[in-house]
């Protein structure tokens, strides 16, 4: 009998194996990002649960570094503040908790990192609406096929699982590629 351990071992391999198929994507969306930093302007992500966590740990990465020393590059986590999200889903709804931060905040030429690992988070989706309504960029991590919201970013990351664990497992790894691949163009450019 195969262990557990091992077994989620093998499927994740397998599943990080798949995501080669993205790497015209990741580099797009790169791009999309280090555009918008070198131009001025900032970069919001989002998501819930788990997927507001590695939204958190993106903006992160961008305000501090992600792996050498450079400047902080502006970016702002919706999913981190309890007040913006308890006033907005008691005053309106709770699907308008992220697009609504996103016509706050969000700028024509500001790149939108939308987290979901169905692609059936209603105030995702309706973030990434708000993103192309108020002219900012959108980038989508997805898994699950995307679900209802495939096809609403500008570019799109999916992860080829149903297998929620290995789908965010796959996320991390993609969220660190856009990292690596931001602060590397940045660098290119001279913007370090």
């Amino acid at each position: 009998m195969i262990s557990l351990l091992r077994q989620n071992v093998e499927e994740a391999k397998a599943t990080l194996d798949k995501l080669v198929a993205l790497e015209t994507e990741v580099e797009a969306a790169a791009a999309l990002m280090a555009d918008a930093v070198a131009s001025g302007r900032k970069l919001l992500a989002c998501g819930n649960g788990g997927s507001a966590a590695d939204a958190m740990h993106f903006t992160t990465e961008m305000v501090a570094r992600y792996d050498q020393d450079r400047r902080p590059y502006p970016a702002v986590c919706l999913s981190a503040s309890a007040s913006d999200l308890t006033a907005i889903a008691n005053d309106y709804a709770f699907p308008e908790v992220f697009a609504r931060q996103v016509r706050a905040l969000g700028q024509p030429g500001d790149v939108l990192l939308a987290i979901t690992t169905s692609g059936r988070s209603e105030n995702v989706k309706r973030a990434l609406v708000a993103a192309r309504e108020q002219g900012v960029k959108t980038v989508a991590l997805l898994g699950k096929g995307g679900g209802p919201t495939r096809d609403l970013a500008d570019v799109q990351l999916i992860v080829p699982s149903d297998v929620t664990a290995r789908i965010q497992e796959a996320q991390k790894l993609l969220i660190h590629t856009l990292c690596e691949r931001l602060e590397g163009r940045l660098r290119e450019r001279g913007f370090a």
